[in-house]
């Protein structure tokens, strides 16, 4: 783990290493080092269950114009761009090896093809942005049903948006009761345009490579 800690180190302030260095899994600490070699962020940001986070990745989402504040107190809204509306079949396909076969009935394509369109799409996208590490929980902590799951974002709108959909499980990963299978996913807003949100729909692309667990997400803000 420390080799992937190391490569790391120069894009984290010495707090974000103590969190990542916390969590003894180093599954992790190679997802995101892969992550940030692809992606090439200036910073990363390893965001804990506290309050504090919390409140700093929703504060960080309105400063950088993703998210606007309503009238009431604590409530924001974000309009995602018009041809970024909910699940796009034609842009999401399974990663699919040679010899492998899935159901004619899913969007596929050559798992090695796959991988070598989506990383070129993402090769130093975050340059100049942060990327916010968070660690969720599918399903209820300390449960039979718990799926713990990772994302690497630089966007702080699908950040604060996770807080929505899943349970903070940064306590679980710290006590390294994470799976071999872990479920990860590397996502990018990609380009955005004025209004903040990603101008480049025509490169947007969801692959789901089911052989490592992880989903690749760019030029998207579906969260």
């Amino acid at each position: 783990m420390l080799e992937y800690l190391e490569v790391l180190k120069p894009r984290m302030s010495s707090e974000d290493y103590r969190r990542l260095a916390a969590i003894p899994v180093a599954k992790v600490h190679k997802f995101i080092a892969e992550s940030a070699e692809l992606c090439n962020p200036d910073r990363i940001f390893i965001c804990t269950d506290s309050r504090e986070d919390i409140e700093y990745v929703r504060r960080q989402a309105i400063e950088s114009g993703e998210e606007t504040p309503l009238a009431i107190p604590g409530h924001t809204y974000h309009f995602d761009g018009p041809k970024d509306q909910g699940r796009d079949r034609e842009a999401t396909k399974y990663l699919v090896p040679k010899g492998d076969y899935l159901s004619k009935a899913l969007n596929q394509i050559d798992r090695d093809e796959g991988l070598a369109e989506i990383k070129s799409l993402m090769k130093n996208i975050m340059k100049g942005r942060t990327m916010i590490v968070r660690f969720l929980s599918l399903g209820p902590l300390n449960s039979v049903f718990s799926i713990p799951c990772m994302e690497c974002t630089d966007s702080w709108y699908v950040a604060h948006s996770v807080d929505l959909l899943y349970r903070p499980a940064y306590e679980v990963f710290k006590r390294g009761e994470v799976p071999d299978d872990l479920f990860c996913v590397l996502h990018s807003a990609g380009k955005l345009n004025e209004r903040m949100v990603s101008a480049e729909p025509e490169k947007k692309r969801i692959y789901i490579d089911y052989i490592e667990n992880t989903v690749y997400s760019v030029n998207t803000q579906y969260a």
